[in-house]
C-alpha cells in the first residue's frame, strides 16, 4: 500500500495553467527509454495473479441477467444470481450446444432457452463452473487451465478507497494487441502530455525504476513517480503526484499520493479475448475509484449517476489513444514484413 497525505478540505487547489505551446513542451524521448519500459513489462510479467482474468464492471451485470464473455478463446457465460451472486461457466449448453448468453435466471439457476435445462452455481460432470468474485467494482473469474498458476481463493487485492466514501466508473475499450501492449503503454507515463495534451500538461517523471532491477522485485517498489497537472478546460489544472506500479502481467496501478483526491486510483486490468492462435485482441477494463475530503465532493458522490458518464466519457478518450499506442507496439513487435 502506498502511504498518502490526507486530502484537505477547503477550496479545489486549481492552478492557472501556464501559456505554451505544444511544441514548446520538454521532449521527454531520451527519458522514455525502451528498456526501462520493457523490463518493467517483464518484471510486471513474472507476479503471480492466482489465475483471475477482469470479465468487466460489476454494474455491468444486475440481478437475473446472464452475459457472454471471452477470455483467451474461451466462451463463458456470466449470471447474476436473483441474491446477487456471481456465476460463471462454459458458454455453451452441455446438451447440443445452445448458446446460454441471454438465458433466463432463475434463483440461483441459468436456464436454456433451447431445452430448458437447468445448470447450477455447483455445475454438472460435463459442464463444470469456475469461480467467481465480485469485488464492488469489477467482475472477476479463475480460469486455471489458461492461467496455469497456483491458484488463489481471490483475485491480488489492490488498496482503493472507502467504497462507502468514493466514486466508482469504469470504462471498456476493445484493441487488436496483447496485454503485454497495454502494459507497455501504462509503464510509458513520459507519453501523457506529449499524446494527451488535451488532458495533461506540465508532466515530469521524478522517479523510474532502473532496467536492471530483479525479476522479484515487489511491485510496490517498483514504481514510476510522476508530477503532473491534470487539465480543467483552457486555463486551469490540478496538480497531482502519482505512483503507478504493476502488479501482475495484465494490470496497472495508477494511485494518487499527493495533491486532491490522495488515495484515489485508477485500476487499468487487460483480458485477452482470443487464443494464441487468432489474432490478438484484447480488453481494456479501466476503473477509477476517486475519493476526497473535500466538501464539494460529497456533492459528486450524491450526484454519481451523471458524474460517473462523464467520467467514463473521459476515460475513453485518453483509451482511443492509448489503444492505438497499445495496437501500434504490437503490429511492430509482431510484424514479419519489411516497413
Amino acid at each position: 500500500m502506498t502511504e498518502h497525505r490526507p486530502p484537505p478540505t477547503g477550496l479545489l487547489p486549481v492552478r492557472r495553467r501556464r501559456r505554451e505551446r505544444w511544441l514548446d513542451q520538454s521532449p521527454t524521448w531520451e527519458q522514455a527509454r525502451p528498456a526501462v519500459i520493457q523490463a518493467a513489462v517483464v518484471r510486471a510479467s513474472a507476479r503471480p495473479t492466482g489465475n483471475w482474468y477482469v470479465l468487466g464492471a460489476s454494474s455491468s451485470l444486475r440481478p437475473g441477467r446472464s452475459a457472454a464473455r471471452y477470455v483467451a478463446g474461451r466462451e463463458l457465460v456470466v449470471w447474476r444470481a436473483t441474491g446477487g451472486d456471481v456465476h460463471a461457466g462454459p458458454g455453451a449448453c452441455p446438451h447440443l450446444g445452445a448458446p446460454l448468453c441471454g438465458g433466463p435466471v432463475d434463483g440461483a439457476d441459468l436456464v436454456c432457452h433451447w431445452h430448458g435445462m437447468r445448470l447450477g452455481p455447483a455445475g454438472t460432470p460435463a459442464w463444470r463452473t469456475h469461480p467467481c468474485h465480485d469485488d464492488g467494482a469489477l467482475l472477476w473469474v479463475r480460469l486455471d487451465s489458461i492461467g496455469g498458476e497456483d491458484p488463489t481463493p481471490l483475485p491480488p487485492r489492490t488498496h482503493r478507497p472507502d467504497p462507502r466514501t468514493a466514486l466508482t466508473a469504469v470504462t471498456c475499450v476493445a484493441g487488436r494487441c496483447e496485454p503485454r501492449d497495454i502494459l507497455a503503454n501504462r509503464l510509458d507515463p513520459w507519453h501523457g502530455a506529449w499524446f494527451h495534451p488535451y488532458a495533461f500538461g506540465a508532466l515530469r517523471v521524478s522517479e523510474s525504476p532502473p532496467a536492471d532491477l530483479p525479476r522479484d522485485t515487489p511491485a510496490g517498489t517498483d514504481r514510476f513517480l510522476v508530477e503532473v497537472e491534470f487539465r480543467l478546460g483552457r486555463r486551469f489544472a490540478v496538480p497531482v503526484t502519482a505512483a503507478f506500479t504493476a502488479p501482475g502481467p495484465r494490470t496497472v496501478v495508477m494511485e494518487i499520493i499527493s495533491g486532491e483526491g490522495a488515495g484515489s486510483v485508477v485500476e487499468t486490468h487487460a483480458t485477452p479475448l482470443r487464443g494464441p492462435d487468432r489474432p490478438a485482441r484484447s480488453i481494456v477494463t479501466e476503473a477509477v475509484v476517486a475519493a476526497s475530503g473535500r466538501r464539494g465532493f460529497a456533492l459528486a458522490r450524491a450526484l454519481a449517476p451523471l458524474v460517473r458518464p462523464a467520467v467514463r466519457r473521459t476515460a475513453a478518450r485518453l483509451w482511443r489513444d492509448d489503444i492505438a499506442y497499445a495496437e501500434r507496439r504490437h503490429l511492430l513487435r509482431t510484424r514479419t514484413d519489411p516497413l
